[in-house]
């Protein structure tokens, strides 16, 4: 069959650079952030921390890992190119037969050499029905991967999966390490190798991760010679830290990326995102799971308030996971603050409002819980906004905050500000959220959000190749959620970062959800240089 070739997804560009400033940034020593300062050293601020870093796990299966990489990489514009393989893939003309070349002369940082062998061992590892990785799904188009002596590796899918080539950012692990331990709890879950510019120094739970630069990386030995990531939760902790100069760079809240303006030596950074803030309605509440509820909801929420007032301007409203300015966006799904509206649809439901205002329905007062996490003052502001219009409306809302380790066993009834988002294809994030057949499983549609049209054209939408009819698969979704929210979208943040301004190379991405750890301005600080002075 004839062979062609993928060509990558173009992503937004790369967002613009709003010069802003701090304290100079000293080196105190000790501590998270001992390095901060140093001439070959770089020590960032991050809000969360991955539970794993084996790929073989999900850890970096979005790209950017930094110890590991993938077969492919997206370059600053978000296009896929060559990481592993030597190429972009070839792919069948009927799209179900995907061709690797692999890069030659590759080793682990062990001195091992990588080959064809470690590429199937990644991807049948994480297929297996023992490995407890959440996002195997993501690979179900897979029906086998085979080698081609050591030099090539030949996917073969079950149907046509448009956005196939973009899987194949995820990270490969090498067998004759992670192949003789058991894949869910053996010693490479917390100390990998892997072909990636970096070598994982240490690794202490809840403090850092220490990094050092790999000297015999395919790609060049990184100027950048120690990165260190403090994991910081709280925001104002991590703020405090990037003032004092124990950390060179972090990601912040608008709030708190404002108070560094007017210093010359950092910067600010302004990436563009598709990440979503939004309130999960469980569907197995009495009050949450009514439909009119949910709709009277998603118009009481004043989200262009909260764009102006808790993202300083920083985002846009959000009305479904799809940005409004993404070519997936369905037109006509935006949904105006009308809280006379929402009160009308709660009255024609039997939601009546008690002597406290306060509505109830065959004795169930419209009262809920809203959990967000501790320390992100970000969600926080959001939970607030949210309680205080939906009060509007006639419905409590109690804000509550807690670890995930507290949230998680709550989430099958009680509300989360939750978030989320991808901006590779609009499969990557819808599918796990909405599906109903994932309903429950981790943190997979937390709502547990039921709605069969929509199971349908989330189906439609990952085995078409055709563009045509993946817009109309997710032109669906979007018009279904206005039918019948499952999910409140409030808004869609753009990822702040206040950086030092000493090194040529940072950069920004279009950013998915998860931020700071694989995204940021460190995302290619294997590229960094020091600015001459």
């Amino acid at each position: 069959m004839k062979a062609r070739t993928v060509r990558g997804m173009a992503g937004a560009t790369a967002a613009a650079v709003i010069v802003a400033g701090a304290a100079a940034c000293s080196n105190p020593g000790g501590g998270a952030a001992a390095g901060a300062g140093a001439a070959d050293s770089a020590v960032v601020g991050i809000a969360t921390e991955p539970e794993s870093l084996s790929p073989l796990l999900g850890y970096g299966k979005d790209g950017n890992s930094k110890i590991f990489d993938g077969l492919l990489a997206h370059d600053a514009g978000m296009k896929l190119k060559p990481a592993l393989a030597e190429a972009l893939p070839e792919v069948s003309a009927d799209g179900l037969t995907y061709t690797y070349a692999l890069r030659r002369g590759v080793r682990f940082s062990d001195g091992r050499p990588f080959g064809a062998k470690d590429v199937v061992f990644t991807y049948r590892t994480i297929l297996d029905a023992k490995t407890n990785n959440a996002s195997k799904s993501e690979l179900d188009a897979i029906a086998d991967v085979t080698a081609r002596g050591d030099e090539a590796v030949v996917f073969t899918l079950k149907y046509p999966y448009a956005p196939f080539a973009e899987r194949t950012v995820l990270p490969i692990a090498p067998e004759h390490l992670a192949g003789g331990q058991d894949v869910n709890s053996g010693e490479f879950t917390t100390k990998p190798v892997g072909t990636g510019p970096y070598v994982l120094t240490a690794w202490s739970k809840g403090e850092k991760l220490s990094f050092k630069a790999n000297p015999t990386y395919w790609g060049g030995e990184p100027a950048v010679k120690k990165f260190t990531m403090a994991v910081i939760k709280d925001d104002d902790v991590r703020a405090t830290r990037l003032r004092s100069g124990e950390l060179d760079g972090a990601v912040l809240p608008p709030n708190l990326a404002k108070g560094f303006k007017g210093d010359k030596t950092h910067r600010t950074y302004a990436a563009q995102s598709f990440d979503y803030r939004n309130v999960t309605l469980p569907t197995e509440h009495p009050v949450t799971g009514d439909t009119a509820v949910r709709q009277a909801l998603d118009i009481a929420v004043d989200r262009a308030t909260m764009v102006d007032k808790l993202l300083e301007g920083a985002g846009k409203a959000a009305y479904g996971p799809v940005p409004t300015g993404s070519p997936w966006f369905a037109a006509g799904t935006e949904r105006a603050y009308d809280l006379a509206k929402a009160k009308r649809i709660l009255d024609e439901a039997g939601w009546i409002p008690g002597a406290d205002g306060i509505r109830a329905r065959n004795g169930v007062r419209a009262v809920f819980p809203l959990w967000y996490t501790s320390g992100d003052k970000l969600r926080q502001d959001h939970a607030l906004a949210f309680a205080s219009d939906a009060r509007k409306a006639g419905i409590q809302v109690t804000t509550e905050s807690g670890s995930w380790e507290v949230i998680e066993p709550r989430m099958r009834t009680e509300a989360v500000l939750a978030g989320g988002g991808s901006p590779a294809d609009p499969d990557f994030d819808q599918y796990l959220t909405l599906n109903s057949a994932l309903a429950g499983d981790g943190f997979n549609n937390m709502a547990r959000y039921e709605n069969p049209a929509v199971d349908k054209a989330l189906l439609d939408g990952r085995r078409s190749a055709d563009p045509a009819v993946r817009k109309a698969a997710y032109d669906t979704v979007q018009h279904e959620l206005v039918k019948n929210p499952g999910y409140v979208y409030l808004t869609h943040i753009d990822h702040l970062y206040v950086v030092a301004d000493r090194w040529d190379g940072p950069s920004t991405q279009t950013e998915p959800h998860d931020h700071g750890l694989g995204t940021g301005p460190w995302w290619n600080v294997e590229s960094w240089k020091p600015k001459q002075k």
